[in-house]
């Protein structure tokens, strides 16, 4: 077995720079959930691992002008759940990274390392999807960001540029009558992988949905944002037709592929099923807003 490098930088300008030193044989530690794993499994085998747990910024989460929030890429399941007003405003977000493994895991596990393991099947992604956050990344060549569902590339696989790194997340301030939630069906009744997962974002006036996202894990190659199914809750006030329409809209938009865990049938069918026990979910927990 070859020797492991491991690194802990302090800043992110180190990690950035010893990341894209590695040339493609290193890996960032967040929480280790999957690479640990991965590691163990044989799969990987760095030959630099950069753990990122002792910068701030990665590790924070920050309320920012206007009512949005950063969240570190490094900040854990655990973290997310115990921050009172993320999870008053966001409580799909938190729900979502809190569906992650066991409540240990959870004390490590990372959105940021959900993200970038690249998973179809990644329960934060979808949450992040329909909250409309933006990814802050940052490589050799400076700092950019781009709207979460841009990120991922196909299994396995993420739109970055060698040496970059997911830094965090920003979301958006909420207006009044805003609110999310995240459903997944699963095989058992805990920690098991996402057979489709659904978040849904939306804003109501007076009773009327007046702005709403959606996102669908497992199934397709990567998360999606489903515009055609935001447009059908738009505009409505969440009634039977409305709820059936976006819910087609789901299902025409699936690519899933038939494994152990599913179908192409049933994922396609259960993706419209979800969208309307979230939709209803984020629907009550706006209306109190």
């Amino acid at each position: 077995m070859t020797d492991i490098q491991y690194l802990a930088p302090r800043t992110l300008d180190e990690a950035v720079k010893a990341f894209a030193a590695a040339a493609g044989a290193g890996r960032i530690l967040a929480g280790g959930t999957d690479l640990l794993v991965q590691m163990r499994n044989g799969t990987v085998r760095p030959g630099v691992i950069v753990d990122i747990k002792k910068i701030a910024e990665v590790t924070s989460i920050e309320e920012i002008a206007g009512g949005g929030f950063r969240i570190g890429a490094a900040v854990s399941g655990a973290a997310l759940r115990e921050h009172p007003k993320l999870r008053k405003i966001w409580p799909g977000v938190v729900e979502a990274a809190n569906l992650i493994g066991s409540t240990q895991i959870q004390g490590r596990a990372t959105a940021g390392g959900n993200l970038c393991n690249g998973s179809p099947a990644g329960d934060s992604v979808p949450a992040l999807v329909a909250a409309g956050a933006v990814v802050i990344i940052q490589g050799p060549k400076g700092r950019r960001e781009v709207a979460v569902e841009k990120v991922p590339a196909g299994p396995g696989r993420l739109n970055l540029t060698a040496g970059e790194i997911v830094v965090g997340f920003t979301l958006p301030p909420r207006p009044k009558g805003s609110s999310d939630a995240y459903l997944r069906m699963i095989p058992r009744t805990e920690m098991d992988i996402a057979v489709v997962g659904c978040g849904v974002s939306l804003t109501l006036d007076n009773g009327t949905c007046t702005a709403a996202r959606v996102g669908l894990g497992a199934v397709a190659p990567t998360v999606l944002l489903v515009e055609e199914a935001a447009r059908a809750l738009i505009g409505s006030k969440l009634d039977a037709a409305a709820l059936e329409k976006a819910a087609v809209a789901c299902s025409a938009a699936c690519r899933p592929i038939d494994d152990k865990r599913g179908t192409i049938a049933y994922r396609t069918k259960v993706a419209g099923v979800l969208l309307k026990r979230t939709a209803a979910i984020a629907a009550e927990r706006a209306g109190r807003k």
